[in-house]
């Protein structure tokens, strides 16, 4: 008001044009000013907190521990009112996972989590480890079935298979209306679409399934839904628990050990279109397998590989481990998770002539047990234990499709478990330049990528980083929280649970499990 009063005085004076002019220039300057401030601040804080995890040395010691948890502890269980399935379901829910190990479980957690959104009733997954494993085991070869149905007894009704009803005096069994769901498919379309298809045919086949609900869900209680059936209800057989805990003991008898899942698969390399590095048979070979098994499309591998977009050869995961930990040496024990590596030997001898300790499942436990229990599925399966269970785990390439994109989730729940996860896109200039033989400064170049890698801390996700990789802070909680919705739930939530279950299986309700959160 004192300057709206001021400038009316000023004209009338005859001398406000010149005053008038004066004070615009001096607001915009202050505007200015305090413009370039905020920014510098901001600037200054984002650095800083960007910069938080970055280390300024990488001590291999330090690594052999779990990552700072920063008070944060693992938690799945609901912290809001979680109703028991009702006694009456909408229908029954038939799902077909295809894909390897990770695309399954993901699936199956993604199966669940569609039956309790449609109030369905889940027949026992399907696995399509035929195709791909060559192996018919399905779930029942994999996972435990009874611990499978009791954990989630909680959140939906699950039968081994669809039953037969009576109808007409005759004993039938409903044939299932087979659907096929839209690549990351919203609620929307399991409450519209599939629920009226459900509801009119008494039950439904969706398949395939893989990648068939979208990850982003904007409910942590059905994020946490899927951790409780990835990270609890998933547990495999006995005999590959059994097998997997000898494994690790044995590695675990001589001090720490690291695991390595090494993607340099025909398969991955195919699919990337990283073929330049083979010789023009191999090259041919994996054309072939690209042309029967995926869609055209012109790749150009310099570009591929400039980008990140190419799995780590051999070399190159041993150079990282090298230079970019120094503290490793050659008595350093690895465990190998790799499928049939492409190329032959020569890609794997600068690897074992600098890490002679490199052993696998088969050569842990080269028995006829071991052969007899890890064919097909069961071998991922093994896999897949031991470097959850290692002291360090490092991936050589953790696309959305692949094993360690499931293995990086679980070590994160499972105690914030050390992993060391290269980052390709920045490491590929200086390995191509090395190549080229511009290798001045290479050492010093590889440790400042890896001083910048998260090595299994809490970490905010950031598309396109999978929940599946990443489930914090949903399927996790501190016992001092500020923030109310990252407490931690009551320790007596399962007794809470199955007083409900009890409650809507006599025809009773109540809030007990509200009420416990007020």
């Amino acid at each position: 008001m004192r300057r709206a009063g001021f400038h009316r005085q000023s004209v009338r004076q005859g001398t406000g044009g010149g005053l008038k002019g004066m004070i615009a220039k001096l607001s915009i300057a202050v505007l200015v000013f305090l413009i370039c401030t905020i920014s510098f601040l901001f600037s200054s804080t984002s650095t800083h907190s960007g910069q938080s995890n970055y280390r300024s040395e990488i001590r291999i010691e330090e690594l052999w521990s779990n990552a700072d948890s920063g008070g944060w502890r693992p938690s799945s269980a609901p912290r809001s009112y979680w109703p028991p399935p009702p006694s009456k379901s909408n229908g029954y829910l038939r799902v077909r996972c295809n894909g390897g190990l990770n695309q399954q479980r993901s699936a199956i957690s993604n199966a669940v989590l569609a039956a309790r959104i449609m109030n369905a009733t889940l027949v026992l997954p399907e696995l399509d480890t035929n195709s791909y494993w060559h192996d018919d085991s399905g779930f029942y070869g994999i996972y435990d079935v009874e611990h499978f149905i009791k954990t989630l007894r909680f959140d939906v009704r699950i039968v081994e298979s669809i039953p037969e009803i009576h109808k007409n005096g005759k004993r039938k069994k409903i044939k299932a209306f087979q659907l096929r769901p839209p690549r990351d498919a919203p609620i929307s379309w399991y409450t519209g679409i599939a629920l009226a298809k459900m509801k009119e045919h008494g039950a439904i086949y969706l398949t395939p399934f893989s990648h068939r609900l979208a990850e982003e869900i904007d409910n942590p209680e059905y994020q946490r839904l899927r951790c409780r059936v990835n990270y609890h209800a998933l547990r495999f057989k006995p005999h590959i628990m059994k097998l997997s805990q000898s494994i690790v003991d044995k590695l675990r008898a001589q001090g720490h050990f690291i695991s390595i899942h090494l993607r340099f698969e025909m398969d991955m390399l195919a699919f990337a279109g990283c073929f330049d590095i083979f010789t023009p048979e191999e090259q041919k070979i994996l054309r072939k397998y690209r042309e029967e098994n995926f869609a055209p499309k012109q790749l150009i591998y310099s570009e591929r590989r400039a980008i990140g977009k190419c799995p780590l050869t051999p070399e190159e995961g041993k150079n990282l481990l090298v230079v970019g930990q120094r503290y490793l040496t050659s008595n350093t024990r690895i465990y190998l998770a790799a499928g049939e590596l492409f190329g032959g030997d020569r890609f794997m001898k600068p690897f074992r002539s600098l890490f002679p300790r490199l052993e696998n499942h088969s050569s842990m436990e080269p028995s006829e047990e071991l052969v007899e229990n890890t064919r097909g599925l069961a071998g991922s399966a093994v896999d897949y234990m031991v470097c959850l269970l290692s002291d360090i785990f490092m991936p050589t390439y953790d696309g959305p499709s692949n094993f360690a994109n499931n293995l990086l989730g679980h070590r994160l729940y499972y105690s914030f478990r050390t992993i060391i996860r290269p980052d390709r896109k920045a490491l590929a200039p200086i390995f191509i330049d090395r190549e080229a033989g511009r290798t001045a400064g290479f050492g010093e170049a590889v440790r400042k990528i890896m001083l910048k890698t998260s090595f299994g801390e809490p970490h905010k996700r950031v598309p396109p980083e999978s929940f599946y990789t990443n489930s914090w802070p949903e399927c996790f909680c501190q016992a001092s929280a500020k923030n109310p919705v990252d407490r931690c739930p009551p320790n007596d939530i399962l007794e809470i649970l199955n007083s409900q279950l009890e409650q809507e299986t006599t025809g009773h309700s109540n809030s007990t499990l509200s009420s416990a959160y007020m």
